[in-house]
């Protein structure tokens, strides 16, 4: 690294009086409750606070513990997740409760070591669960710390590097092992200090735009702001360029009900339910009639759709669409579809990826 980190007690309690005076009310936050915060990292990845808030109180109301996320059927769970995408996340968070109810009697544990053998628990997930949940002194760094730290110390190596990343979470273990061993064995000191390093990163060094130094508690000796760096500091190397694919949704209506295909077990949207598609473009209607015939149907109408695109993180959809009407289907569904009404159609989770035509039937409340 091309400069020194190192925490100090001042720097800790000068952020922690801060934090203290200023943080948000969060529904998973001071509830003393570990499965609340396990929940809530894991809805926060890839996820805005503002969103996850309401979603981790519907999700709460209909699964409040550890044994009924282990118990809950997969077409549920997934209804529950619908929205927020990235449905690994909740895969695996089911997971791990069934990890937890057979192997730890339905209790989280608090060491680190143990959380990170759980599925979809990293190193970033246990820290904050076992600092913020049971007050261990250990690093958590997310995207947020990363920022605070960088531009505290002005320090200019790729934020994206597992090398910053370490040392940063070094950085942590030394202030507790050294100038803040007064505060290690203090529960309530470490939460409170983990949540205030993302804390500052969330509403004061924020991610986009100019950071509010002026109301930072670090800013007398923040190195970045002092030099005038914080607009190159962070710094994060390009992301590759995401591969883009045109897409054709066919989507197949028998009278008032539509038909759903169930995506494969596995990769992308995995076993989630959606309008059918082919990954290719279809412009003319000779060529939809084909694809959709080749499924066992004969369409009666066709009729272009709007275009739409959807970006997942790696991959962006090209959506071409179409609606195609046909006789009853009763007795030539191939296996993994379904017809479903409006109503029955809001049982079922279907990505956001097909919002756009979701919405242009009023599919959804």
């Amino acid at each position: 690294m091309n400069t020194t980190v190192k925490i100090t007690a001042a720097d800790a309690g000068t952020l922690t009086g801060w934090f203290k005076e200023n943080q948000r009310i969060l529904p998973w936050r001071n509830t003393g409750n570990p499965y609340d915060v396990w929940l809530s990292e894991i809805m926060l990845q890839q996820t805005r606070v503002e969103f996850v808030k309401e979603r981790f109180i519907l999700f709460k109301q209909q699964l409040p513990d550890i044994a009924s996320l282990a118990s809950c059927s997969e077409d549920r769970l997934l209804k529950l997740w619908e929205g927020m995408g990235y449905y690994s996340r909740v895969r695996n968070l089911q997971k791990c409760a069934r990890v937890l109810m057979e192997q730890y009697d339905g209790i989280l544990p608090g060491d680190p070591a143990r959380l990170m053998k759980l599925p979809g628990i990293g190193p970033y997930t246990a820290g904050a669960i076992a600092s913020i949940a049971f007050g261990i002194p250990v690093p958590a760094v997310d995207g947020n710390v990363l920022r605070v730290l960088a531009r505290r110390f002005a320090v200019t190596d790729d934020i994206r590097s597992t090398d910053t990343r370490t040392a940063f979470e070094q950085a942590i273990r030394s202030f507790y092992e050294q100038d803040g061993t007064q505060y290690a064995s203090d529960p309530a000191f470490c939460a409170c200090f983990t949540q205030s390093l993302m804390e500052l990163g969330a509403l004061v060094c924020v991610p986009n735009g100019e950071p509010h130094c002026e109301q930072c508690p670090w800013k007398a000796s923040c190195k970045a702001h002092l030099n005038h760096q914080t607009d190159e500091i962070p710094y994060r190397s390009p992301l590759k360029q995401r591969k883009t694919v045109e897409r054709t949704l066919l989507i197949i209506r028998d009278g008032d009900r539509f038909l759903l295909h169930k995506r494969p077990s596995k990769g992308l949207l995995a076993g989630l339910y959606e309008f059918y598609g082919v990954e290719q473009k279809l412009v003319k209607p000779s060529e939809v009639t084909a694809a959709v015939t080749a499924l066992g149907m004969v369409p009666i109408r066709i009729h272009r759709l709007p275009d739409s695109r959807h970006i997942f993180t790696h991959l962006e959809w090209h959506m071409t669409a179409w609606e195609i009407k046909t006789a009853s289907l009763d007795t030539l569904l191939p296996d993994d579809f379904m017809l479903v009404n409006k109503k029955e159609l809001a049982s079922f989770a279907v990505p956001s990826a097909f919002h756009t035509y979701t919405e242009y039937y009023s599919l959804k409340d």
